[in-house]
């Protein structure tokens, strides 16, 4: 029999100029359909046009808030869009940040920064693992593939990243429990930490000394590059940790 088509899942889209979706169209060059999950539909949408019109095939699954309800229905909705392909790759891209002293922070701000950056992808990571675990083993060994999108507050709270690096703490933790757990299933978890401002649409702002200076930025380009590197490993050498900055980032 014909292999079946593999699916990517990717949440936090945004813009489609960043990370998300960088990796979305990476991914659908490579013969992936892909699935796109975020709250602008409009937005999304427009990726998902933009990804068709240069060839691929993609959908667009607005939610209106991450939680376990909504993200369960996108999943849901995606097996049904393509019920005859596999979902093979899953992207949790979203998160949430906030940078303000510790006594400035509010309540609400926590609150959030824990929905998103832990409950949210605990729920996620549940939706994706139960895919895999339905599918045999691929050409490399993985019945699936989840990537967290995390940042360099996961190894280190500093000023001002009180709450940030408490949510990104608890996504590290989360990641580490599921690659242990879930590795024996060849099932593979990675976290990515992302160490350094990524190019997108909003840091722009910053000028073209910054734009056109690669040394001190991350291209969302070469992040959805190592995305795919990591999907393709070989089950004898899998990378659970991995972190990217550019080359001038002070760390």
């Amino acid at each position: 029999m014909a292999a079946r088509k593999p699916i990517l899942v990717v949440a936090g889209v945004g813009t489609g100029a960043g990370t998300g979706g960088s990796t979305a169209r990476l991914f659908a060059k490579h013969g992936y359909s892909v699935a796109l999950i975020a709250r602008n539909a409009k937005e999304l949408e427009a990726t998902a046009e933009e990804i068709k019109a240069a060839g691929g095939t993609a959908a667009a699954f607005p939610i209106v808030k991450y939680d376990y309800k909504e993200i369960h229905d996108a999943f849901d909705a995606i097996k049904k869009h393509w019920p005859d392909e596999e979902l093979r790759v899953a992207v949790w891209n979203a998160g949430y940040g906030v940078w303000k002293p510790f006594l400035e922070v509010t309540e609400e701000e926590v609150k959030e920064s824990v929905q998103i950056n832990i409950v949210a992808a605990a729920a996620f990571a549940q939706e994706a693992i139960l895919a895999f675990q339905k599918l045999e083993v691929d050409n490399v060994g993985a019945r699936g593939n989840l990537i967290v999108t995390s940042a360099t507050a996961a190894w280190r709270g500093n000023l001002t990243t009180s709450a940030f690096a408490a949510g990104k703490h608890g996504l590290k933790g989360l990641a580490q429990s599921l690659n242990k757990e879930f590795g024996k299933q060849n099932i593979h978890v990675s976290h990515a930490i992302i160490d350094g401002s990524i190019l997108t649409n909003r840091s722009r702002g910053r000028g073209d000394e910054y734009v056109n200076n690669p040394d001190v930025r991350l291209d969302p380009d070469s992040i959805a590059k190592a995305y795919f590197y990591l999907a393709q490993q070989d089950r004898s050498a899998w990378t659970f940790e991995l972190d990217l900055r550019p080359a001038h980032e002070k760390w």
